[in-house]
Order: C-alpha cells, then sequence, then structure tokens
C-alpha cells in the first residue's frame, strides 16, 4: 500500500469533493477508488471498513476515517489548515458549518424531483446572496487581511473558494455585487497547489451530469 491517502466514493462530487479540495490544496497527491456498482458498496459494508455504514471513507495514517466533517477536521489539522490557536480554530469552524448548510442546498439540487427543482433553485441563489455571500463579504472586510481568519490559509478559505465557484456554475453573475469575495477567489485560485487542481485533468470533478446521478442512485438506492 502507498503512503497516499486513498478516497472510496463515486466518481462524482458529492461529499467527498471537499475532501479532494483540502488534499489538493495542502499539496497532497491521494488515490481514489471509485463504487461502480452497489456490490462495491456493499463489500465495504461487510468487511467492516464503514463505521456507519456509508461513505466517503478515507484511508489516511492506518486509519480508515468516515464522516465528512471528522475527515475535513483530520487532513486541516494535519496539514496547518485549521489556524494558530483555539479561538482561530473556533472561527474556521463557525464559518465552515455555515458554508456547509449552503453545500447542502448547492448539492442536493441535482436530485430535486423536476415538480420541486425551481423551487429549490430560487431558494438556493436567495440563501446564497442574502445570507451567506454577504456574511463573508464582511468577515473579510472587517478582518483586512487576504485570508478568512489570521493571516495565512485554512480550510474556511479553501472551502469558501469551492462554494463560490459552485454557485457561480449555477449563476454565472452570483458575485456581482460583492467585490471582495471576487478579488478573495482571484486570489485563492492562483495559489499554486490550488491553480493546480483548477487546471484540466487534475481529481476535481465536474458537476453531477444525468449519467452520474443515475448511476450513484443505483449505488445508493
Amino acid at each position: 500500500m502507498s503512503g497516499k491517502p486513498r478516497l472510496h466514493y463515486f466518481n462524482g462530487r458529492g461529499r467527498m469533493e471537499s475532501i479532494r479540495w483540502l488534499l489538493a490544496a495542502a499539496g497532497v497527491e491521494f488515490e481514489e477508488s471509485y463504487l461502480e456498482k452497489k456490490e462495491d458498496l456493499t463489500k465495504l459494508q461487510k468487511d467492516g471498513s464503514l463505521l456507519f455504514q456509508q461513505v466517503p471513507m478515507v484511508e489516511i495514517d492506518g486509519m480508515k476515517l468516515v464522516q465528512t466533517r471528522a475527515i475535513c477536521n483530520y487532513i486541516a489539522t494535519k496539514y496547518s489548515l485549521y489556524g494558530k490557536d483555539l479561538k482561530e480554530r473556533a472561527l474556521i469552524d463557525m464559518y465552515v458549518e455555515g458554508m456547509f448548510d449552503l453545500n447542502e442546498l448547492l448539492m442536493t439540487y441535482e436530485i430535486q424531483p423536476a415538480e420541486k427543482k425551481e423551487q429549490h433553485f430560487a431558494n438556493m441563489m436567495d440563501k446564497a446572496e442574502n445570507r451567506y455571500f454577504p456574511v463573508f463579504e464582511k468577515v473579510l472586510k472587517d478582518h483586512g487581511k487576504d485570508f478568512l481568519v489570521g493571516n495565512q490559509l485554512s480550510r474556511a478559505d479553501v472551502q469558501l473558494l469551492e462554494i463560490l465557484l459552485m454557485a457561480e456554475e449555477f449563476k454565472p453573475d452570483i458575485l456581482a455585487k460583492f467585490p471582495l469575495l471576487q478579488s478573495f477567489k482571484a486570489r485563492l485560485s492562483n495559489i499554486p497547489t490550488i491553480k493546480k487542481f483548477l487546471q484540466p485533468g487534475s481529481q476535481r470533478k465536474p458537476p453531477s451530469d444525468e449519467d452520474i446521478i443515475d448511476k450513484t442512485m443505483k449505488i445508493f438506492y
């Protein structure tokens, strides 16, 4: 077994994408084992690899970690993306929890029933533009630094960039009213490890299409 973390998930974004982003931003190479069919998931469940019978699961440092937040916490701590002290960590946690709430809305849009998609879309765009993005615009303004917390890259920055780019896929001009978020996006996108992850051919996953959604539903349901 190589020393690289191994990610177990389907070949798409879902809950693993934030984990991919964190590893990539930290400059950590990782390998992926894709679930292709329901039997692949069942095998992991039966051999005891999944503590709560769910993926994502990441093999790292001799452990089989599950639960997205726990995995992200571990990676962020291991690779110095979790602030310099308890207070910074509390801020990072607070910001990231808000991001997870928005991310959940963006992530689940594709699996909404046809008759609920329009309402879901309107709701998530409203929340992004009127609840979440104004918060982070204000945080950047009040903090006055290049990053959300302290003066170094943290998981909060990485995960905010992921969400900004995802929101732009739904609505390209969504950042029009947020000049500090626009400059934050440009600045973060030029960090070498992140820039590499944003290039074609990286392990970053594209938006889910109908084929991916159909395949995923067959694995999990």
